[in-house]
């Protein structure tokens, strides 16, 4: 285990070999002093130069021949990243250089920094909190525009405001409910009931929000899950294969050739789209087969979109049954019908397709059709305008939009209504105190573990002697 404030770090910050530049950032007490023994300045060194201030320089081999001409910039504690003194190296993106220029680093006193470990020092530096910490990662990873805006809000601290603020309200609570403890003999009533139920349903409510907000968040974060499915032979791995126009699924004569699940992303309109392409839904006793049309129900049942790939040259049984079969799983409440009739290039399917819009008519749900090759490529793009145009708001959503996208801030929220709920029903039956604020104790602990803050009891103690006047 290293000491993170006695190590100095250094590490590449952009993939060598793929432009022109590469970034090497360093950081830790004797961050200047690395640089300055690797990299030569002319004029005053490293160590009297000013935070804020780009230097030019050249990297020279220990037999004296030139390795790079690089520009540093230099970052004075605490106006930095890590709020330690730092300084990046942009040198020439060769692996070489960069492979060379870590060596020397390390020579000069520098480790190669463990993942996230630069982000990882500016949380224990309280330049962000664990919720921030994390959006990083998902600022670099985001792939639209949606993805961008909600992973910046929580960059910049807007989820982790309105979460203090929940947790605010929440340790008031409790240091009321804890004088009423340590005033029991006076059996003096500090926490008025029936504010105390009204409080807890407004931030219960507020909590739920959050809470329904994920499935928005994670569809954004990781792409809206579309389900391709249907028989088998009816198109699914063609379809998937022409909405990515690259030959991604294997496609085959075969009934029954994608046994597993395959998930592709894909951006239309600046929306990211994860396109899911199932095994044929069908009866059979082979097991290997059996477990995929499993995990394609599952699929399906986690889908925001469901696309049903139906084979026009199949008889009217055959695919009314097939059609039937996947309307019954669908949830319209929350989930998108898509009836895709493929294979219009086929000879005598005209009559089909006007007999199955009939049959969809009359099962009275809600659900689009089109006529498609997946083939020939016929109604691809129409299905692609579909979907964005079914998404677009999402490219509208505020830069202010606080969602939940993040499993783990799920779980904890989760906790926390689970707290809460227990602390109403308490409030309700009049349960002993003590117990009510040990449930409250542990939702403010829930939704502080989002974040990182350190909740102990002294916290709730000097919350009670700030703000109620006790002991001064």
């Amino acid at each position: 285990m290293h000491y993170l404030e006695e190590d100095t770090i250094a590490a590449p910050a952009t993939l060598p070999g793929t432009g022109a530049l590469s970034i090497i950032r360093i950081s830790g007490p004797l961050a200047l002093d690395a640089c300055g023994k690797v990299v030569s300045f002319r004029g005053a060194g490293l160590a009297d130069t000013a935070g804020g201030r780009i230097r030019y320089g050249e990297v020279f081999e220990a037999d004296g021949s030139l390795l790079d001409t690089v520009v540093v910039s230099v970052f004075r504690a605490p106006h930095s990243y890590t709020g330690e003194n730092s300084c990046e190296i942009s040198c020439h993106a060769s692996k070489y250089i960069v492979s060379r220029i870590m060596e020397l680093l390390c020579d000069a006193g520098c480790r190669l920094a463990q993942p996230g470990e630069f982000t990882q020092r500016a949380f224990l530096a309280g330049k962000m909190d664990l919720s921030q910490a994390e959006a990083v990662a998902d600022i670099i990873s985001s792939s639209s525009a949606a993805a961008h805006r909600v992973a910046m809000t929580q960059f910049r601290g807007g989820y982790s405001q309105e979460l203090r603020s929940l947790k605010d309200n929440l340790v008031e609570m409790a240091s009321l409910l804890e004088l009423e403890l340590d005033f029991s003999e006076e059996e003096v009533e500090f926490a008025n009931r029936e504010q105390l139920k009204y409080l807890l349903e407004k931030i219960s409510a507020h909590i739920d929000r959050l809470i329904s907000s994920f499935r928005l968040g994670n569809a954004i974060k990781n792409g809206i899950p579309v389900a391709i499915v249907g028989p088998v032979n009816a198109g699914k791995s063609t379809l998937l294969n022409a909405l990515l126009n690259e030959e991604r699924a294997i496609v085959s004569d075969i009934a029954g050739t994608t046994r597993d699940t395959i998930e592709e992303t894909m951006n239309i309109g600046g929306i990211l789209f994860r396109f899911i392409d199932t095994a044929g839904l069908r009866q059979t006793s082979e097991t290997i087969e059996s477990l995929g049309i499993s995990r394609s129900i599952d699929k399906l049942s986690k889908a925001d979109v469901v696309l049903a790939v139906i084979d026009l040259t199949s008889t009217y049984e055959e695919s009314s049954k097939a059609i039937l079969e996947v309307v019954q799983k669908v949830d319209f409440s929350c989930q998108k019908l898509v009836i895709l009739l493929n294979k219009c290039t086929s000879e005598g399917v005209n009559k089909n397709v006007s007999i199955l819009n009939n049959f969809v008519s009359s099962l009275d749900v809600k659900a689009d059709t089109f006529v498609i090759s997946t083939k020939d490529k016929i109604g691809i793009n129409e299905l692609q305008n579909y979907l964005s145009e079914a998404f677009s708001g999402l490219n509208s959503i505020g830069e202010d939009a606080v969602l939940v996208t993040n499993i783990r801030h799920l779980e904890a929220l989760n906790n926390a209504a689970s707290s809460l709920a227990a602390v109403s029903s308490g409030l309700v039956s009049g349960s002993p105190t003590d117990l009510v604020a040990q449930d409250l104790r542990e939702a403010i602990s829930s939704i502080s573990s989002i974040t990182g803050d350190t909740i102990t009891p002294d916290t709730i103690l000097h919350h009670i002697f700030r703000n109620h006047c006790i002991g001064k």
